[in-house]
């Protein structure tokens, strides 16, 4: 039987799309609003366990798709970024999808499809736990498709004997009594935990200035903040 280490290191892998539907479904939010490093914190402290890397996974519109949520993700990239988050990003790709409404018509609209993240992940958390980089994976997640992840560390754990636990974070309320992923433990976050760890800054866009408006006094030009290293996932790569 593999020793349970004294001090546990984690590392978080977050669906940022996913998440995102959970928290939405859980407490109604209309946005990604969370701050992936707190609630990593948050959880860690939760458990006694200690945080080594976060990394966050999302898929981006181009910005002649959707303006306002490249915007957003590239913003909100580059603050984790600051943070030392590790941040994996591809194009959401889009097409037209047609649902039959109760009159018997049809409507069509266009939906963005991420793909390729899941995998992403699954790579990621696997190849982690070969090179013994954690000893608890926490998945913010409810994701299905990841659960054979958990069959898949329980084999390397028997074979590198060692304890390695894999966990999978969701929002969960009384109206949103859900699941986390099979063969996993589960961390439900409560409200008060996930409003604890809201990320306050707005990466919305800027509106442009109004004509005619007094311009403002012009401040000494600042070096741009360094972006974050946005890596692509490969495109191969699907559901």
């Amino acid at each position: 039987m593999p020793v349970e280490p004294a001090v546990k290191r984690a590392v978080a892998f977050f669906d940022g799309q996913n998440l995102f539907h959970c928290a939405k479904a859980a407490f109604g939010y209309t946005f990604p609003n969370y701050d992936p490093v707190a609630l990593s914190r948050a959880v860690c402290a939760q458990r006694g366990w200690q945080l080594s890397g976060v990394r966050f996974y999302t898929g981006v519109p181009d910005a002649a798709d959707n303006a306002f949520w490249n915007h957003f993700w590239t913003a909100k990239g580059a603050q984790m970024g600051r943070e030392s988050v590790t941040i994996y990003t591809r194009p959401l790709r889009y097409r037209n999808k047609q649902i039959r409404l109760p009159d018997g018509t049809t409507h069509t609209f266009l939906d963005g499809d991420e793909k390729g993240i899941d995998v992403r992940i699954a790579l990621d958390v696997i190849s982690l736990a070969h090179r013994q980089q954690f000893d608890v994976g926490i998945l913010f997640c409810r994701d299905q498709d990841l659960s054979e992840v958990a069959d898949e560390i329980r084999l390397i754990a028997r074979d590198q004997n060692r304890w390695i636990k894999l966990a999978s974070a969701y929002p969960y309320s009384p109206v949103a009594r859900v699941r986390g992923i099979d063969r996993t433990d589960w961390v439900q976050l409560d409200r008060p935990t996930y409003d604890a760890c809201i990320d306050k800054r707005d990466y919305r866009p800027k509106p442009p200035p109004q004509l005619g408006a007094q311009a403002a006094p012009v401040a000494p030009a600042q070096p741009p903040a360094t972006p974050p290293t946005l890596v692509p996932v490969a495109k191969n790569s699907g559901r």
